[in-house]
């Protein structure tokens, strides 16, 4: 097995043409994107198209790429635009779109168990989740990226600010504003 290369040494191949570093990239970060996307998107589908668009672009502006932040900040950069692009365009449809029924594939995990803790104790558990991301997702747009940054990815406050090109008291702030907000979104016994 290989030794795993340095981001810079990675680029520098990338820059070559290399098609051995570009598997290694998508080896190396795929998960993260894909995490990063679904995180926001909550939509397998969603997330893998945005994983195939951050990937394709890396792959044919890694010739621009300049090393001016860390490879995995640009990385998440790509896939916090793209995953917001995708949602705004998903607002947009629904102000057109017919109401679709309440209960839908999202919901084969309620008719599903997967272990075998009592039915109604599964039904409360996902019935918190889906409070949970409802509440995440009303939460404006630069709030809900540098809270699932911080809390789903676990990105150091410098990394978020890096991806969100603003500084970290900026990022402290709106961490604190999303907290409030999930607060009052939310039922007590879920903050």
């Amino acid at each position: 097995m290989t030794a795993p290369l340095s981001d810079t040494e990675l680029v520098a191949q990338l820059q070559q043409g290399s098609e051995a570093a570009f598997r290694r990239l998508v080896a190396q970060y795929q998960g993260r994107v894909y995490r990063t996307a679904l995180s926001l998107l909550r939509s397998p589908e969603e997330a893998e198209d945005v994983v195939q668009e951050v990937f394709l672009e890396v792959y044919q502006t890694v010739g621009r790429f300049r090393g001016e932040t860390a490879l995995r900040t640009w990385l998440y950069r790509l896939a916090t635009s793209r995953a917001l692009k995708v949602r705004q365009k998903a607002r947009t449809k629904k102000r057109f779109a017919i109401m679709t029924s309440l209960f839908g594939d999202d919901n084969d995990v309620l008719h599903h168990p997967r272990d075998d803790r009592n039915p109604q104790v599964l039904l409360e558990d996902q019935q918190d989740l889906q409070q949970v991301v409802a509440a995440i997702a009303r939460l404006p747009d630069a709030q809900q990226v540098a809270f699932t940054l911080r809390h789903e990815q676990e990105l150091s406050y410098e990394d978020i600010a890096a991806v969100l090109r603003t500084t970290v008291p900026a990022v402290e702030s709106l961490l604190y504003r999303a907290r409030q907000t999930l607060r009052k979104f939310l039922p007590s016994r879920l903050t």
